[in-house]
């Protein structure tokens, strides 16, 4: 796949240094993807399918002023062409109607690259099966996205990056009645029907446990640990804006009061690792990424993700955001509780497997609120005693990974971006999970 893509963006980039006129430049950003699709229920595969889709995204540039098209390709060399010519004819004959950008800010030095990264899949038929086979007579409900997807830069100047990536994404939760269900997942670049085994065991263990009578609790503050899959909803929920550069110039960021001189705990280190995550090593204007950029490091605010146009505006330097500022491979440093030993540590309180409804209740505050969801259990001692009714808590980053944290998990998940509207969305976070001494609950 990649290569023949690969090819396809290449033609359609050269036949653009041949049609532009004089004192005119381009910038072309293609995605693409083989992916397939198939969604489970009642342990049945119920909704099989492939898309295999080509889009390119074509810039003009004249002067300070720029204008846009987007294209979906046929796959077909003549037709695309024609196509993409037609758009340059279009956005040829804007330009003169619109105003001189002053934001506008483009590489100076041409740095092309090229990365593959090839998982070792098996085919998705394949794969079900084993799914399938891991839990006989469960009410299984998911979904798997696997296969290669792609994304290209080329400009006028002859700078092109290449970037591709074989991964699967697997989702699944196992009902038992209700709103009382297990959810899990697998996600990676290589498959290990071992580690699925491990899961799938892992869930089965926890479908038991919640079929056991819940537990309400009232209102207050306990000891928690946060599950990875927990910790991933308050990261995402800090990738929009946290770590903005506009927004922390502007202070609209939940981070602004780290500006100030508040800190999260000295263990807790941040930064958008492009290296070891699904993103490219390039953004949609030609800029590139460095391997990693430190976010926060021993608990203070050390960086932000800047985008050209934030650059150009806050005479700030770029480092290859993308334009909303949002991380695109976030990554949490590992700290020294082995996972296996983590409601050890707990000893009595609650093991938050999942939250969800997340938002700010108090945003320059950085306070949150969300939802526990499917497998939450009260424990004691160490051992699970109850499922938990649903519970609501609101409580600040600065307390949850700064002041109440006891300890970060050794081992951390790749959790990757499940997104795929339009397109599989090439995000990742890569997180472990937290042991809090103590989270407010408000309901």
């Amino acid at each position: 796949m990649s290569a023949g893509m690969e090819a396809c963006f290449t033609d359609l980039a050269t036949l653009l240094d041949g049609a532009l006129a004089p004192g005119e430049r381009y910038t072309a950003w293609f995605s693409g993807e083989e992916s397939d699709f198939v969604r489970l229920n009642r342990g049945r595969v119920r909704q099989p399918g492939s898309v295999t889709q080509r889009r390119l995204r074509v810039r003009l540039i004249q002067g300070a002023r720029h204008a846009s098209a987007s294209l979906t390709l046929t796959g077909l060399p003549a037709r695309d062409r024609a196509d993409v010519l037609a758009a340059l004819a279009m956005l040829r004959e804007a330009l003169p109607d619109l105003a001189d950008d002053p934001h506008l800010l483009l590489p100076t030095s041409v740095v092309s690259s090229q990365h593959e990264r090839s998982g070792v899949l098996p085919p998705s038929a394949a794969i079900v099966e084993e799914v399938l086979a891991a839990a006989p007579g469960e009410d299984l409900v998911g979904l798997l996205a696997a296969g290669p997807a792609c994304r290209g830069f080329a400009n006028s100047e002859g700078q092109r990056n290449w970037h591709a990536a074989t991964t699967f994404n697997l989702q699944w939760s196992l009902y038992h009645r209700a709103d009382k269900a297990v959810k899990s997942g697998y996600a990676g670049f290589a498959w290990d029907g071992g580690e699925l085994a491990r899961r799938m065991a892992d869930a089965r263990d926890r479908l038991a446990l919640i079929s056991r009578p819940p537990r309400s609790l009232d209102p207050g503050k306990y000891r928690a640990y946060l599950t990875p899959e927990a910790m991933n909803e308050i990261a995402g929920l800090l990738c929009w804006g946290g770590f903005s550069g506009r927004a922390l110039a502007t202070k609209q960021s939940a981070l602004s009061r780290m500006r100030s001189g508040e800190r999260l705990d000295p263990r807790v280190r941040m930064a958008e690792d492009i290296a070891t995550g699904v993103a490219p090593s390039f953004q949609a204007d030609g800029f590139a990424r460095p391997g990693a950029i430190a976010l926060i490091d021993e608990g203070a605010l050390v960086g932000s993700l800047v985008s050209p146009r934030t650059a150009r505006e806050f005479g700030l330097d770029a480092n290859g955001a993308n334009g909303e500022e949002m991380p695109e491979a976030l990554a949490i440093a590992p700290g020294d509780l082995p996972k296996n030993d983590a409601l050890a540590a707990l000893d009595t309180g609650l093991a938050i497997g999942n939250l969800w409804y997340l938002n700010y209740s108090d945003r320059p505050a950085c306070r949150m609120t969300g939802m526990t969801r499917f497998a939450t259990f009260w424990v004691e001692h160490g051992k699970v005693v109850a499922p938990i009714n649903v519970l609501r808590f609101d409580d600040t980053i600065y307390r949850m990974l700064g002041a109440n944290l006891e300890a970060l998990t050794a081992e951390t998940e790749l959790l990757l971006e499940p997104i795929t509207y339009g397109e599989r969305d090439l995000k990742s976070l890569r997180l472990p999970g937290a042991l809090v001494s103590e989270i407010s609950f408000t309901l």
